[in-house]
């Protein structure tokens, strides 16, 4: 489990993700964001329209962890979306969370 938090970490700090609705919507648009994270404990409409953007650009989203975790393994505050825009980074962190049962994988 840290194991995948702790790679958010590192692409944060090599500046390969952007945080934040409207940032991360926009990074979805222009196919910039290579992976979506969600936090499990986001409202229904918020994961409802993730999971929509991310359908319509056809990018994997993964829904798990909580908005503490999140914000704390790239080290800022509570984060409930957060996108990975580089692809080495988004494989590396995929295949991390491999067949973790809190985290809902959607292609």
């Amino acid at each position: 489990m840290s194991k995948t938090l702790s790679r958010l970490g590192l692409a944060m700090r090599a500046g390969k993700v952007v945080t934040g609705d409207e940032i991360v919507l926009k990074a979805i648009r222009s196919s910039e964001a290579k992976l979506v994270m969600l936090a499990a404990d986001a409202s229904a409409n918020t994961q409802k329209k993730f999971r929509d953007k991310c359908g319509t650009y056809n990018i994997p989203l993964v829904i798990g962890f909580d908005r503490e975790s999140l914000g704390t393994s790239i080290g800022k505050p509570e984060r409930v979306v957060l996108a990975i825009t580089d692809q080495g980074f988004a494989e590396m962190i995929s295949k991390s969370l491999g067949d973790n049962s809190e985290v809902e994988y959607i292609e």
